[in-house]
């Protein structure tokens, strides 16, 4: 498979919106198709998409706020 860095992303937007899928979730869904690891998909993601990406996780709580102090 040929993967190119544009094409992956546009085929992650159109994942999101025809599968209605998150960002995390079509990539994970694109690796899975493709059989590619998504360490591998990681260096293929640009600015735009990995914005999208942190959005999600911050959606979804799962990147840690390393501004706030620890609450003790």
């Amino acid at each position: 498979m040929n993967l190119n860095k544009h094409k992956f992303n546009l085929d992650i937007e159109e994942i999101v919106l025809e599968k209605d899928l998150n960002y995390i979730e079509a990539v994970v869904y694109y690796c899975e198709a493709n059989d590619i690891e998504v360490e591998v998909a990681a260096k293929m993601i640009n600015r735009n998409t990995k914005e999208k990406l942190q959005a999600n996780a911050n959606t979804l709580n799962l990147l840690v706020d390393k501004t706030r102090p620890l609450p003790l």
